[in-house]
């Protein structure tokens, strides 16, 4: 190990999917947002790094599921619930597959 590596440990719920490859479709395993906000998690949970504030733990899916798509009218107040969302999938690339590229140790 080298002087430059770096280790974040994250905590995920026990039921949570294993992490997909990257570049598959997104099971709701929480890596991503566990690891550090998207743009728009950012501007949610006012800080650059740590778990997004808008991480949800959807028991019933037993996966996790993005707070501002999920739940708008809780995280982005401001707007119509309906414009909310299409925003929120747009911004967090909903749809696009995983594009969290870590490597496990």
């Amino acid at each position: 190990m080298t002087a430059s590596a770096r280790y974040q440990v994250i905590h995920l719920h026990t039921a949570a999917p294993p992490k997909p490859a990257t570049g598959a479709p997104c099971n709701g395993c929480g890596v991503c947002c566990a690891a550090e906000p998207c743009p728009l998690g950012v501007l949610l949970s006012r800080r650059l790094r740590g778990a997004c504030s808008a991480l949800t733990w959807n028991a019933e899916q037993a996966r996790y599921v993005c707070g501002a798509l999920a739940h708008p009218e809780h995280h982005l107040r401001w707007l119509p619930a309906a414009w909310a969302r299409r925003l929120v999938r747009r911004w967090i690339a909903a749809g696009d597959g995983c594009d969290a590229d870590y490597s496990e140790h």
